[in-house]
């Protein structure tokens, strides 16, 4: 009970309406008779919000993996700086902005069984 007035109160980064959207895009539709009782639960908000938190949680889980891929491959490249110090190079890694690729997204999203191509 208290969850459920907690969700009610959160709100998500994929709105409710994006969500709404892709279940009724992926099949929730009343015509069909055996996804009736499946209708009633996606047309309930609070299901509706709980499905787009957790689309947030993996969403948020494969950024998070792909950076982490990301500080991998660029701490194994070799580094330009030659004569920097350790602390010197701790300190422009700490600073350092990193870009989402491909090339990290890929691994990332292969360990939850998602296949990209390019």
């Amino acid at each position: 009970s208290d969850f459920l007035v907690q969700l009610e109160d959160y709100t998500p980064t994929i709105p409710d309406a994006v969500t709404s959207y892709y279940l009724n895009s992926a099949g929730f539709e009343a015509s069909d008779p055996r996804i009736v009782r499946l209708i009633s639960i996606a047309s309930d908000p609070r299901i509706v919000r709980l499905i787009s938190i957790a689309a947030q949680k993996f969403i948020s889980d494969v950024a998070n993996d792909a950076l982490q891929h990301c500080k991998t491959r660029t701490s194994n490249a070799p580094s330009s700086s030659h004569g920097s110090s350790k602390n010197q190079q701790a300190k422009l890694s700490k600073d350092r902005k990193y870009t989402l690729t491909m090339e990290d997204l890929q691994p990332a999203l292969n360990d939850y069984g998602i296949t990209v191509r390019k």
